[in-house]
């Protein structure tokens, strides 16, 4: 009986070892490795941008100032001049903002962690009362002098991701000025950290079990500021504890992550995590704020990274027409908004939309050198008071130049509509853009 026992035992440990469901010697299996996974990949999305910002030139607690345009991450926003910073604080020193006196158009100052949460922004929205002047970003119960105009801000952490936009509106130079009157200053010498070594992809080549490999680098120098994901960060660290000098389970886990964490991913991307679809546009559930939706996480970090939260813009997506066919440059396209229902309804500030490639969520380009369809671009109404947008390799010959908006023959395309400042239905999540229609 005993040697029956032993036989037993044997055979299961033998197929342990050479099954795909868990590892040889470990409670982790397959569903739990491809969760890890998908939790991890948001943080080394942001660790990839980090390292290519001071590969570029950052420094710490200094703005970049962009000219319009000239951004290289997933769906830009083509309306605004972005300015970008890293920022450390600590106990002995904070940073202070220097926000110049804007009335006539939208501006924001955004501070992200290392996730891609938003933590904070600083505007008229949020202080109606002080819309420019000094704020002092400062670490939470640090006990540091500050100027005595400077309004106090606390943060989290002690490393963040700072954007800040100006409304390109009507008057790009204008929008341009004020871009260069922000201001960042440290008031002492924080430490500053090491710049976390993770690997580095292409947005369309997302790393396979060597994303584990920089697991411990990239769990320990950022913390998540969401309770109730401890487990996902276990499993990540209990991974790269059991790959490490194993390449048995090293192809195991590639294998995992290639033949269930990357679809699902792609899965997922049809709703942007926990989102709903309509019209053939995606709401995303959550944005710029997370909790617990780890995968929404990854999937805006991974193709609009650095997205806002939704009081201050609400973006849709749309990949598809009103069939359920996927965008392609081989055909034209238009949506009709009606009299009642213009985009400009439902923003406060403005909106535009954009069309990027389906792999790295670029703009495309095109012969005219036009990215977006706006106000600024003087799309005409019809007699009735309605807008249609056109979306196509030619203009169509009934379409006013300004309505229409040009992208390559053969391009599978998406989508990008945003409403800065959401009003109404897109505030409340019972509106969705106009489904797209195929007509040709």
């Amino acid at each position: 009986m005993f040697h029956k026992q032993v036989t037993i035992v044997a055979a299961l440990v033998s197929v342990l070892a050479t099954g795909n469901q868990t590892f040889a010697a470990s409670p982790i299996g397959e569903s739990e490795i491809s969760q890890a996974y998908i939790y991890l990949l948001g943080r080394l999305l942001i660790t990839r941008q980090q390292q290519l910002d001071f590969r570029e030139g950052f420094r710490w607690n200094e703005l970049v100032h962009r000219r319009p345009g000239a951004v290289d991450w997933p769906n830009p926003n083509l309306d605004v001049a972005y300015s970008e910073a890293w920022v450390a604080v600590d106990n002995t020193s904070c940073t202070i903002v220097t926000v110049p006196k804007i009335e006539d158009r939208y501006y924001t100052v955004q501070f992200l962690n290392g996730w891609g949460e938003t933590l904070a922004n600083i505007n008229e929205r949020v202080f109606p009362n002080r819309r420019s002047g000094d704020f002092a970003m400062c670490l939470r119960g640090a006990k540091v002098d500050l100027p005595p105009d400077a309004m106090r801000i606390d943060l989290p952490v002690e490393h963040s991701r700072v954007l800040a936009r100006v409304a390109l509106g009507s008057d790009p130079e204008r929008a341009v000025e004020l871009q260069h009157q922000f201001k960042l200053r440290a008031t002492g010498s924080p430490k500053l950290p090491a710049i976390p070594k993770t690997p580095v992809c292409e947005l369309e080549h997302l790393p396979g079990v060597e994303a584990f490999d920089a697991a411990l680098v990239a769990l320990d120098s950022e913390q998540d500021i969401n309770p109730g994901l401890e487990q996902l960060q276990e499993h990540a660290r209990m991974i790269a504890a059991e790959i490490k000098g194993n390449a048995k389970d090293r192809e195991r886990v590639d294998a995992v992550i290639k033949q269930l964490a990357l679809p699902e991913i792609a899965k997922a991307g049809l709703t942007i995590g926990h989102g709903v679809v309509h019209n053939g546009w995606a709401r995303p559930g959550v944005v710029g704020e997370y909790g617990l939706d780890y995968i929404a996480r990854t999937l805006v970090n991974n193709g609009g990274i650095w997205a806002n939260v939704k009081p201050e813009v609400l973006y849709y997506r749309g990949g598809k027409d009103e069939s359920g066919a996927d965008l392609t440059g081989d055909h034209t396209y238009k949506m009709i908004f009606p009299k009642d229902a213009l985009p400009s309804r439902f923003a406060k500030y403005f909106w535009s939309v954009i069309a990027v490639d389906n792999v790295r969520f670029r703009v495309l380009p095109n012969s005219i050198n036009r990215f977006l369809l706006n106000e600024q671009t003087n799309p005409q109404y019809g007699p009735d008071g309605s807008l249609t947008l056109y979306f196509a390799m030619e203009k169509p010959a009934d379409a006013p130049d300004g309505n229409w908006l040009p992208i390559p023959r053969g391009q599978k395309f998406r989508l990008t509509f945003r409403f800065y400042g959401p009003l109404d239905g897109v505030a409340n999540g019972t509106y969705w853009p106009p489904a797209l229609v195929k007509i040709d």
